[in-house]
């Protein structure tokens, strides 16, 4: 069983817990793939959020560092350390160490380099991660996240799919996971692009979400196949919503976010993997009860780090349309490879080995859940 968030209807008193945030401006944020800013924030494991230790055991290591971005398709983290999920099972001997992240490939550097242990991160990231190293630099642990992509337009200039054709079509950065699903879905209607230019039947114009929003309005772009909240952020400024990637996906859903984790800490330290793991799946399994207060940490959360909360137009539509998950969904991760490589950004990756949900499944049999499998690409 996942624990896949479901929405509830906004009510009086979450309204009032963002109220603050209904005149703000957007937060230029990135997503899986691209930017290079790093933040870095350490923070006392059982002090972060005044929670309470939930174990008394020492673990093995004194420190713990977590990357991820600050984005709502990161919410798994976003929430938990808000919440303090993550600080009650490390417990008060280990200190989280955050490192918040704009793009995937920097937060693969910091991992390669010991800046971060475990990380939130796209699939994308992820497989190039694993491809350069030789297999030798992470495994996938957990799922985190699916959805929340969409294919947003000037409903001036496109009213239908095949209007696309001849149009300037935004992606956050050449090889990024949505630059790899709107390489694909051109592909499949028969069109023809350069993946390397982005020059062909569709101008695909590899745009940093921070300034996507700016570039929409300007008219120097007539849409956009990019992640939530920028989804969102272009529809408030009158774009529409052409098309929902989970639509293009069985069962409506398809990983976008991942936790790895670097191998040499899973193999000195198993039990700080196993402590946050548990805050993950805590952290998922709260969301999807309490949808409306997790909606209002994650946009305190980026308040924080930011300054900026996303206003009340941006991040509803775009929080109903993610799925905190548990599930790596790893037979979507072999597909999206599988697309990079029709795209001619990839080289066939040998994943076999990628995935390691030991710990993962343990802690689901733990608690009555069932497993999850890594479609063959296990160790």
């Amino acid at each position: 069983m996942t624990a896949d968030r479901t929405t509830a209807p906004r009510t009086a008193t979450r309204r009032r817990i963002v109220a603050g945030a209904a005149l703000a401006p957007l937060l230029a944020l990135a997503a899986c793939g691209y930017g290079s800013d790093k933040k870095d924030d350490t923070t006392n494991a059982a002090a972060s959020s005044g929670a309470s230790s939930g174990t008394s055991k020492k673990l093995s290591a004194s420190a713990v560092k977590i990357g991820y971005f600050a984005n709502l398709t990161h919410a798994t983290p976003l929430v938990g350390l808000k919440e303090g999920f993550f600080a009650q099972e490390l417990g008060s001997g280990t200190t989280i160490k955050e490192s918040v992240f704009n793009a995937g490939p920097a937060e693969i550097e910091a991992l390669n380099a010991g800046s971060i242990d475990i990380g939130w991160i796209g699939p994308s990231p992820a497989v190039n991660g694993w491809t350069k190293s030789g297999g030798k630099s992470l495994k996938i642990i957990s799922g985190s996240a699916s959805g929340g992509v969409k294919l947003v337009v000037n409903p001036e200039k496109i009213k239908s799919l095949k209007d696309v054709k001849g149009k300037r079509i935004a992606t956050p950065q050449l090889g990024n996971t949505q630059d790899v699903a709107l390489l694909n879905w051109i592909s499949e209607q028969g069109w023809k692009v350069d993946a390397t230019s982005g020059k062909g039947d569709v101008s695909v114009v590899r745009t940093d979400n921070k300034i996507t929003p700016d570039a929409y309005k300007s008219g120097s772009i007539d849409g956009a196949w990019v992640p939530e909240p920028t989804a969102s952020k272009l529809v408030a400024e009158g774009a529409k919503v052409l098309l929902d990637e989970s639509s293009l996906w069985k069962d409506g859903k398809f990983v976008i976010t991942n936790v790895i984790v670097s191998q040499k800490f899973l193999t000195e330290h198993p039990d700080v993997v196993e402590a946050v793991l548990r805050g993950s799946v805590k952290t998922n399994a709260w969301i999807t009860a309490n949808p409306d207060k997790a909606e209002a940490d994650a946009n305190a959360q980026l308040e924080k780090l930011s300054g900026k909360p996303l206003p009340d137009d941006v991040i509803d539509p775009a929080w109903k349309s993610i799925q905190v998950t548990d599930d790596p969904l790893a037979s979507t991760l072999q597909t999206e490879a599988d697309h990079a490589v029709t795209a001619g950004l990839l080289e066939k990756p040998d994943l076999k080995g990628i995935y390691d949900l030991t710990i993962l499944n343990k802690i689901l049999t733990a608690e009555g859940k069932t497993e999850f499998g890594n479609a063959g690409l296990g160790s």
